[in-house]
């Protein structure tokens, strides 16, 4: 494009070997080509930003690719950025979008406008009518879901936005873990065309942060809570269950794939899933489970109950795996957080690992292997996240989980 300004910096520098089969995937890395992409699709800005930084990468090998990336103006004490993204398809060209126009997520525009918002609570949630809101961006990942916050003086909702396909699933999950030991949001409301549903918001602090200050919380609370879940009924046979199988092998997919041109990884990869194939393909339900259950998704409330703020892929699954996701997490953060964090997310994990093998009575072995497969999982976190060492972090990583199962 004729007249375009200065290519802007862009950061963090990012290499991933290219993708055969998904036209033009080394050029999102490609800090001219994101530049030149961006202007075309929405103009040159009068005042070009300062940088161009990269946040997240969404990635199923030789099918599709979103990247977020942030354009950011560096002023004396402060940064301000947009974001946008970066879709890849196979067969497709590239397109760009921005929030809180989302292709994937057509009910986002209309709930992150005050206006149109004002307008989607007086028809889903409230007999009232309401006149002012204000609205705030809690979480946003392009193409896959967000979360907003919708204010009404003293009420505020959490405002989970999703494919309108996954709005019946997160309904019928509010239902099944409904009986659990935990506390959860109100269902408020639901446009399911659009698919947004209003959720109370509970207010308490979130337990990664409790276990990473060193807060004593007690591992017993977090037991007594799953185990009412694990044996409420198992859901209607129309509910899709857990696939292990399927969440596994994405993740297997991208290592293979990125993995290509180093050695050292690649060795640690094979023995991972030398040792996890066997496990994966044999597994099966087992009964009611969280199915993506780890510390970031529950909050301590003031009267000292456990509330369960994520619970939509409640279904048919694996209690051991439950608690296997969970230590995946604490061992992650024991390896990876700074040196205080890590030091107090290790001395947790041991100890939920010893309540919940004292409790249940499971065999440590059948626990080690869902950690290790739990952490497998978890170690595409260097990859989506972009960080520039990711092959040295995805080979520690992975060694982690042979640590387990060796």
């Amino acid at each position: 494009m004729p007249g375009i300004s200065a290519t802007p910096p862009l950061s963090p520098p990012v290499t991933l070997p290219e993708d055969a089969e998904l036209a033009g995937f080394s050029d999102l890395f490609d800090g001219e080509w994101v530049w030149r992409a961006h202007c075309a699709w929405f103009g040159q800005p009068e005042d070009p930003p300062h940088r161009l930084r990269l946040r997240q990468l969404s990635y199923n090998p030789r099918r599709r690719a979103v990247l977020t990336c942030a354009a950011e103006w560096l002023h004396d004490r402060f940064v301000t950025q947009k974001s946008f993204a970066i879709e890849l398809a196979r067969g497709q060209p590239a397109r760009l979008f921005r929030y809180p126009q989302d292709p994937h997520l057509p009910g986002l525009s209309d709930a992150a406008s005050p206006e149109a918002a004002c307008s989607l609570l007086n028809r889903h949630v409230f007999t009232i009518p309401v006149r002012r809101v204000r609205v705030s961006v809690v979480r946003y990942r392009p193409g896959g879901h967000a979360v907003l916050r919708h204010r009404l003086g003293d009420v505020r909702f959490y405002v989970r936005v999703m494919r309108p396909d996954r709005v019946a699933r997160l309904i019928d999950a509010a239902e099944l873990v409904a009986p659990s030991g935990f506390a959860l949001p109100r269902l408020a409301g639901c446009w399911t065309e659009g698919g947004v549903v209003w959720l109370s918001e509970i207010p308490g602090t979130n337990v990664r942060r409790l276990i990473r200050k060193g807060d004593a919380i007690d591992p017993e609370p977090i037991l007594d809570a799953l185990t009412k879940l694990w044996n409420a009924p198992e859901p209607a046979d129309d509910r899709r269950p857990f696939s292990l199988r399927g969440a596994y092998r994405r993740a297997r997919r991208v290592f293979r794939q990125v993995l290509r041109d180093h050695d050292g990884p690649r060795r640690t990869l094979s023995e991972a899933v030398a040792a996890l194939d066997p496990f994966v393909e044999t597994w099966r339900p087992s009964g009611t489970a969280h199915n993506d259950f780890y510390d970031d998704q529950m909050i301590r409330i003031p009267d000292g109950r456990l509330a369960l703020v994520d619970f939509e892929e409640a279904g048919l699954g694996d209690p051991l795996l439950d608690v296997g996701n969970f230590l995946a997490h604490t061992r992650w953060s024991a390896n990876f957080g700074p040196a205080a964090e890590a030091k107090a997310s290790g001395a947790y994990h041991q100890r939920m690992r010893e309540a919940a093998l004292d409790r249940f009575g499971w065999d440590e072995p059948a626990l080690n292997l869902r950690e290790a497969v739990c952490i497998f999982r978890v170690c595409t976190n260097p990859v989506r996240h972009l960080s520039p060492d990711w092959p040295c972090r995805l080979d520690e990583g992975l060694s982690l989980a042979n640590e387990l199962v060796g």
